[in-house]
């Protein structure tokens, strides 16, 4: 500590947790509903975390929403043995099959509507896999937030609205997405519904409408705040506080350099996310580090303080080699040429008329299947060969006139002449040839020639016989039905030719603190640590090194903060009827 400063008393609670996102939320829901007095601590000036930026999906299995759709415990363990390619806590992965039912009819109880969507899980050819674990939150009114806290809670990114303004729910993003029949209908509905409301416009410049993953945690913290739980913002944790035998007592918190200590008496909750921008850290655990500006998740939000406390006491790390890929591409910011914004390409490598080639003009993976799945091919393909991170995202006229890639709008919304001059050929390449293009990218022509050449055989047949892309459910999940015989397949042939890097982007880390399946943080002899516990992507995901299905991120982090909440709760009271049991002896011992 600097010279001069001290540590003032902030209070006392039963629970702190740091973080606001859906696993610090839930883990603050679950112990208010449980008479117990929490404050939830965010470094950043809004709440809501990386989850309000998000799809907002919670991957939950055998939920049996709208009764038993054939779902089961055991074929869920089924499905995740078949993904998990490397050992797991197996008394960790089945707590969160078991207790993720529980804590979604827990959610719902709330007062938070939830409904499955049919999405198929990531590998949909496993067994076990289904195409109805995903959950979402339908669109939330964030005005019920009230005034003071509407344009408080963490907006989403540009890329989750329409021309960066209007917010737009997954079937309307969709449709817009894939030009489907009566887009431009629907487009014009949400523009309509933004200007006429115009009582809060008056408020802010934010649709009132929450969509996605600011539809799950606006409503999540309208409970929040209808239990008046306390939130501080602009709240950084400094430390963690211990006894002398080693048990969690506090935490030491800064607010714009204020140090103060708070007192937790049951627990603290670490729920502040990963270590995606912390340089040093994906240094010390990645095989193929990157770079923190590729990743998407909030700018400079997720530094791993939390983790870094955490070990300072001695808790332990699994799991950390890897991320929650997602394939990313860089653009400059609109009306600042000198900033950029990084926007995910998780859809658009799969679309048909395109291919993607390491830089050695070959290709290295089905691009249309997960996106976690095309970061890890990313990752195998750089250790094997160099010759990757970045990779290029090849397509034709076809593909440009219709589909995104990246930040770069179809033609419809974005024509060439709309095109900024310093885009080309730095961010964007553009030729009439595709020796051209190679020429302008480094990339050797004779070998993407031949990666084109067979893929254009592959559109005529439908058949992918290298990876197989367009030949499962989830691929054809995100292709155009308008090309056949294969949705995600369609020939290169139409000039001009586009080419733009694509990088090993990430929705956060996979790897985090060693936790038990009762979410305690446990040191380095598998100890917990009295007091501690971590959910979300501050703890190690229960699935190792494998993403089986949309929500995996969100549906452990919120299932471990509300299993989390009930040890507290369940020590607690054990903790209580100790003492009254020691006053009582205590009592009579005075009586006689």
């Amino acid at each position: 500590m600097a010279a001069g400063s001290s540590v003032q008393d902030g209070g006392s609670f039963d629970v702190v947790v740091v973080g606001s996102g859906s696993a610090g939320a839930m883990a603050a829901l679950r112990c208010a509903d449980l008479g117990l007095k929490v404050l939830i601590v965010d470094k950043a000036h809004k709440f809501g975390g990386t989850s309000a930026t998000s799809g907002g999906v919670m991957w939950i299995p055998d939920h049996r929403l709208e009764g038993d759709r054939g779902d089961s415990r055991e074929s869920a363990l089924e499905y995740l043995d078949s993904v998990i390619g490397v050992p797991v806590d197996r008394r960790r992965l089945e707590a969160f099959v078991d207790e993720a039912p529980r804590m979604l009819r827990f959610l719902r109880s709330t007062g938070v509507p939830v409904m499955a969507a049919a999405w198929p899980d990531y590998f949909p050819d496993r067994p076990g896999a289904r195409a109805d674990r995903s959950i979402i939150v339908p669109t939330f009114d964030g005005r019920r937030l009230g005034d003071g806290r509407y344009a408080l809670m963490r907006e989403q990114y540009n890329r989750f609205k329409l021309f960066g303004r209007y917010a737009m729910d997954l079937t309307e993003t969709f449709a817009l997405m894939m030009q489907s029949r009566g887009w431009r209908v629907v487009a014009g509905k949400m523009i309509g519904r933004y200007w006429a409301d115009r009582s809060t416009r008056k408020v802010s410049h934010r649709d009132r409408r929450f969509t996605q993953g600011a539809a799950l945690m606006g409503a999540i913290f309208q409970q929040l705040f209808s239990r008046h739980v306390e939130l501080r913002l602009e709240t950084k944790l400094e430390r963690l506080l211990v006894d002398e035998r080693g048990s969690i007592t506090g935490v030491e918190l800064s607010n714009f350099g204020r140090r103060y200590a708070v007192q937790a008496r049951r627990g603290v909750v670490l729920a502040a996310g990963g270590f995606e921008w912390n340089q040093a850290l994906r240094d010390r655990f990645y095989p193929v580090p990157g770079l923190t500006r590729h990743s998407s998740t909030p700018e400079d939000g997720n530094r791993g303080e939390a983790l870094i406390a955490a070990e300072a006491i001695g808790a332990s790390t699994e799991h950390t080699a890897q991320g929650w890929w997602i394939p990313t591409m860089t653009l400059p910011m609109k009306g600042a040429s000198n900033f950029h914004e990084i926007h995910q390409a998780a859809f658009d490598v799969g679309r048909p008329w395109s291919v993607v080639v390491n830089r050695l003009g070959r290709r290295f993976v089905d691009e249309a299947c997960g996106y976690d799945q095309f970061g890890q091919a990313m990752v195998r393909d750089q250790l094997t060969n160099g010759a990757n991170c970045p990779c290029w995202l090849i397509f034709d006229a076809k593909f440009r006139r219709k589909f995104s890639a990246g930040g770069l709008m179809p033609t419809v919304h974005t024509p060439e002449h709309k095109v900024p001059a310093d885009w080309w050929d730095h961010y964007v390449f553009r030729a009439d040839t595709i020796e051209e293009l190679c020429a302008r990218t480094h990339l050797p022509a004779d070998a993407v020639r031949q990666t084109i050449a067979a893929m254009n055989d592959y559109a005529r047949s439908g058949i992918d016989p290298e990876f197989g892309r367009g030949m499962n459910a989830y691929d054809r999940t995100f292709g155009d039905p308008s090309s056949a015989p294969n949705p995600n397949l369609g020939p290169i042939d139409k000039p001009p030719f586009y080419a733009i890097p694509i990088n090993n982007g990430d929705l956060g880390t996979k790897g985090g603190l060693k936790c038990d399946a009762r979410a305690r943080v446990l040191d380095g002899a598998g100890t917990p640590i009295a007091g501690l516990y971590a959910a979300g992507n501050n703890a190690a995901t229960p699935f190792g090194d494998s993403y089986p299905g949309a929500g995996a991120t969100i549906g452990p982090a919120m299932t471990f903060g509300f299993v989390a909440a009930n040890d507290i709760a369940e020590r607690a009271a054990n903790a209580r009827i100790g003492l009254d049991h020691e006053e009582a002896r205590g009592a009579e011992c005075t009586a006689k």
